[in-house]
């Protein structure tokens, strides 16, 4: 069956104006939405853990490992029932420090760190580029399968009216502009986003419970039937002699639960997008419900697949190919758009959050360095500065993964690239998880581990999916996959090690110097910290205090030596000021590091004294006002307690 490409189109943007319809209405009702549907609306955001890969890609990973495929979803399951009081420490932490990301919360456990930010973030983008290729090559290859004359599917490059996988990238950046970057507060909820991030999550789930029903009850007689004629199958017996390979299933459920905290899009809208703690208690049970009813029909669909078609037939596409080969228009488009569901959202929310982490971690911080930079800007063109910083980069990151699509070894299965993906962030997990529990872990640490890490994991894993055949534009590396002369799986092998390596640099690292006061006052925030307990004020006031005075004497001991500080500092006075004149806008704008952060960012600008920068700190005087009202952007972007005069 050969569907028509103008009418798989006109589905394809109507479907995206539904949902741009649905984020503008989400917006404009966000203060009159029951506490009952935001409850509900939490965990089906969640689901924006089920991309493409899950849609298409589970099923294609099932027909060639069995259930295998499972450890994918296992991890989070163990991440919300386990694993929940990390998690909802980390949210609750989130809240207190005004964090925007995952990178944005390294940079604050690690004193504020503009550097472990910023190495976080160029992690995250790297390593969320194959994920975004992989949606990329999902839906072309989808709409290949749709569009596919002899019905076996063709390569996207083929099709009469130019490159698929380009023209998709475009469209997507388009709408991921349009309806992504609509308000430069990286802390201020989304609400229309998530309702629409939602609604995708409902109509993917509705899609494949709708294929899985069509083939297991109308194609076959059911799971029995199913099972009957797939135990006499040569392939499907070769898959269950084989077995589990326990090795890579603790290795997949691993990935999967450091992925489900860490990918970008997870950490935006577990953390960022949470209103409350009822929100996560209700999502407790929701989300792995929701993994549970996506799964059932994968391996039923995968046998249906593995008996219906021959064995050159990709795996991936037997969602679509089923419905399409049963001649049932209406369950084929239902697959299309259920796909297409899970790779837009996939994109939109990957993408914003890199934005958010580009521009507050690596633009920001070297604009706000170079010569000239007026702290006392105005407010709106910083915001519209901000805005076009972020579509820039979701431009780029779009046209990135097209790159890597294009360059990536094409035969690749969409769980594979997944995997690569996963590896990546991975690289994040010893830095949070010794953040919140090890005091003495610091800012060279943390580098020192997610720079080894990084570099294993992409001469590992991310060479050998450009270089299939040993060699990148005709210069051979290194046997990648055999790295150390180990017998795992070359998955395993480069997760392992790269862990390892990145484990070894945090505890060297942190073992080599000793923690900065900021960083000091950073560990214990972090590691004390326990969710709904609140700090004694003098508590609280007497860190801050402390740490703050202790940054600004070493900052600028090179001026005038503590012994001259001191005085200075006696000149002013440590406020709490958790919502004081302009706080709000610019911390929000840059996140609970970056903007804290910009004002030890002045002491390294060229052609300012630093002393001139300590009184800035100090009583919020800059070149063209000295005023001291809370009018200038510096005196918001300080510490929780900032620094003003007596």
């Amino acid at each position: 069956m050969v569907m028509q490409p103008l009418l798989i189109a006109t589905v394809a943007v109507l479907y995206l104006l539904v949902l741009f319809a649905v984020a503008r209405y989400g917006d404009t009702r966000k203060q009159s939405g029951s506490l009952l549907l935001r409850s509900t609306i939490y965990p089906l955001s969640l689901a924006i853990y089920c991309t493409t890969w899950t849609f298409f890609g589970s099923v294609g990973l099932a027909a060639s490992s069995g259930i295998s495929f499972l450890a994918i979803y296992v991890g989070p399951i163990l991440v919300m029932t386990v694993g929940f009081p990390v998690l909802k420490k980390i949210v609750s932490l989130s809240k207190r420090q005004r964090i925007t990301s995952v990178a944005d919360f390294l940079g604050a456990r690690y004193g504020k760190s503009v550097r472990v930010a910023a190495i976080a973030t160029c992690i995250a983008v790297v390593g969320t580029v194959p994920y975004i290729a992989l949606q990329l090559k999902a839906v072309s290859q989808s709409l290949a399968t749709l569009i596919a004359i002899d019905g076996r599917g063709i390569n996207a490059a083929q099709v009469p009216f130019g490159d698929l996988a380009i023209i998709i990238a475009i469209g997507l950046a388009i709408f991921t502009i349009l309806f992504g970057t609509r308000h430069a507060d990286a802390t201020e909820h989304q609400y229309g986003l998530m309702l629409a991030i939602a609604l995708e999550s409902a109509i993917k789930l509705a899609a494949f419970l709708t294929v899985g029903i069509f083939v297991t009850y109308y194609m076959f007689d059911g799971f029995t039937g199913i099972y009957e004629r797939a135990i006499e199958h040569p392939r499907i017996q070769d898959i269950v002699d084989r077995g589990i390979d326990y090795g890579s299933f603790t290795v997949l459920t691993l990935l999967s639960m450091l992925a489900f905290l860490l990918l970008p899009r997870q950490f935006h809208v577990a953390v960022v997008e949470n209103h409350s703690e009822k929100e996560l208690t209700r999502a407790r049970w929701l989300f792995p419900l929701y993994l549970v009813l996506i799964n059932i029909f994968v391996i039923p669909i995968a046998a249906a697949g593995m008996l219906t078609f021959d064995p050159y037939i990709n795996a991936d596409s037997y969602v679509l190919a089923l419905p399409q080969h049963a001649h049932n228009s209406f369950v084929t488009l239902m697959a299309f758009v259920g796909g297409l569901s899970a790779g837009t959202a996939m994109v939109i929310v990957a993408c914003v959050a890199l934005a958010i982490m580009i521009s507050n971690h690596l633009v920001l911080p070297l604009y706000l360095k170079g010569e000239g930079y007026d702290i006392s800007g105005d407010s709106t063109n910083m915001e519209q500065h901000i805005l076009n910083l972020r579509r820039t980069a979701i431009s780029v990151i779009l046209l990135l993964a097209y790159a890597y699509y294009r360059i990536a070894d094409n035969t690749q299965a969409l769980a594979s690239i997944g995997l690569v993906s996963f590896a990546a962030l991975a690289q994040l997990a010893p830095s949070l998880i010794a953040g919140l529990f090890w005091r003495s872990a610091n800012a060279r640490g943390a580098i020192w581990g997610m720079v080894l890490g990084f570099t294993i994991w992409a001469y590992t894993l991310l060479l050998p999916t450009m270089a299939p055949n040993g060699n990148i534009l005709g210069v051979p590396i290194w046997s990648a996959r055999e790295l150390f002369g180990t017998d795992l799986s070359p998955l395993a092998n480069g997760v392992l090690w790269s862990l390892a390596f990145n484990a070894a640099g945090l505890f060297l690292g942190s073992l080599s110097r000793k923690s900065m006061p900021l960083e000091d006052h950073q560990a214990t925030l972090f590691v004390s910290f326990r969710p709904g307990k609140r700090l004694d004020q003098s508590e609280r006031g007497g860190l801050n205090r402390q740490a703050n005075r202790d940054h600004a004497c070493t900052v600028s001991r090179p001026v005038a030596g503590t012994p001259r500080v001191r005085p200075l500092l006696g000149r002013g006075r440590l406020q709490g000021r958790s919502n004081g004149p302009g706080k709000r806008r610019p911390a929000a704008l840059f996140g609970g590091n970056s903007g804290k952060r910009h004002r030890s960012i002045l002491f390294a600008a060229r052609p300012l004294p630093a002393a001139a920068a300590l009184r800035r700190i100090l009583f919020g005087q800059h070149r063209s006002s000295g005023r001291g009202d809370g009018s200038n952007p510096l005196q918001s972007l300080g510490a929780p307690d900032g620094i003003r005069p007596a």
